[in-house]
């Protein structure tokens, strides 16, 4: 039994067969997301369009992708580890595996273009694809570029980004600037900002800041504002909203108990309505990832942000500084942060004309309608081929 049905060549009607879209990649939300608003947004232009997503087969995509209604085919491929090169002979293998298996999906499925949104997966694929003669989109979140990325650009027709100058990494003429896919459910409005005072049981009269640091949550964030927390209960005008981690709740819910978080912090392991959330919020605190800084611009929050020094090239200090390069947002490093952190966000939350100026410059930077601009780069390449 094959991997995948074979294609009609023609539909019912007799008219030209549907498109046809391999997305891969994967790994972190931060790759899936945008993934998935890709494929969204095909479908919105195409709705016979039949696509197909590949990714890594131990990874979060591959619970992901089904629950947002797409199949996936997972890859037994795997990151090489950089430290310790004798462990990388399995991984080889692997790779070895995921290239056989790469040129069997592509033979079979018959895709008119393959989207790689970095990630593991996406080499394989796109380099199969490449091979039959496929054109391939590729879609880079971060300022940094990933490896996988830079070393598909060569044969890739199309390289869309979200940060200006990337010419550093890829091709000039095959970059366009079309930003990052976010959330289209988030939305800053006084009605939200009312509901997200009573869904949060916050005071309307105080400051509120937000800190998140992903599903999971990020251990410096949580010690920063544990050493905070009586410089924080001294606070009359101020409130937080701290998203901690489901990983980190039980830690954090042992403190609460033992009275040692005040009225005005708000715990929570996950953030259920971050619209609410937004909309109440004066200033947020969080990571640096590519997903998270372009919905803060297309929101036009004012933010810290503290890069996690544990991914790849360090990129979200990257993203950070090309934010801090145009004045809009703050950065405060990740060693620095437990004893800076809450300074700096006590400080800036009650000054008017400073978060101002950075909503004002974030949300210059701000991309907007990036699903549906990826795809009409999509449609050129597609209609080009034909």
């Amino acid at each position: 039994m094959s991997t995948i049905d074979n294609a009609s060549s023609q539909n019912a009607a007799g008219n030209k067969p549907p498109l046809r879209v391999i997305v891969s990649g994967g790994g972190t939300g931060g790759h899936i997301f945008p993934a998935i608003s890709i494929a969204n947004a095909v479908r919105e232009r195409w709705a016979d369009a039949e696509i197909l997503f590949v990714g890594a087969e131990d990874r979060m995509e591959m619970e992901r992708v089904p629950a947002a209604g797409y199949k996936i085919i997972g890859l037994p491929v795997a990151g090489f580890d950089r430290k310790n090169m004798l462990k990388n002979l399995p991984v080889a293998v692997k790779l070895l595996r995921s290239m056989k298996l790469a040129r069997k999906i592509v033979t079979e499925f018959r895709p008119d273009i393959a989207v790689g949104v970095g990630g593991y997966a996406s080499g394989p694929i796109l380099r199969a694809a490449s091979a039959k003669g496929v054109p391939t989109l590729l879609q880079e979140q971060n300022s940094y570029a990933g490896v996988t990325n830079k070393m598909l650009a060569q044969k890739a027709a199309t390289i869309c980004v979200a940060y200006e100058g990337m010419a550093n990494f890829f091709p000039k003429e095959k970059i366009v600037l079309t930003g990052n896919p976010c959330r289209q459910d988030l939305v800053i409005s006084d009605e939200n900002r009312m509901r997200g005072y009573e869904f949060f049981q916050l005071d309307p009269a105080k400051r509120t800041i937000l800190m998140v640091g992903g599903s999971l949550g990020a251990r410096t964030l949580n010690d920063s504002i544990v050493a905070a927390l009586p410089a924080l209960a001294a606070q009359e005008d101020v409130q937080v909203i701290w998203q901690c981690g489901k990983y980190y709740f039980r830690e954090m819910q042992a403190l609460q108990a033992e009275g040692k978080i005040p009225a005005n912090v708000h715990l929570l392991d996950f953030v259920s309505r971050m619209d609410y959330a937004y909309s109440v919020a004066d200033l947020v605190i969080s990571r640096a990832g590519a997903g998270s800084i372009s919905e803060f611009c297309l929101l036009g929050k004012a933010v810290v942000l503290v890069p996690s020094p544990n991914v790849a090239e360090d990129h979200q200090t990257k993203n950070a500084q090309a934010l801090v390069n145009k004045d809009a947002a703050v950065m405060v490093s990740d060693v620095l942060a437990p004893g800076l952190l809450f300074d700096v966000a006590l400080s800036l939350v009650r000054n008017d004309i400073r978060l101002e100026s950075l909503r004002r410059n974030i949300a210059e930077m701000a991309q907007h309608d990036s699903a549906k601009r990826i795809v009409d780069e999509i449609e050129k390449i597609v209609s080009a081929k034909h």
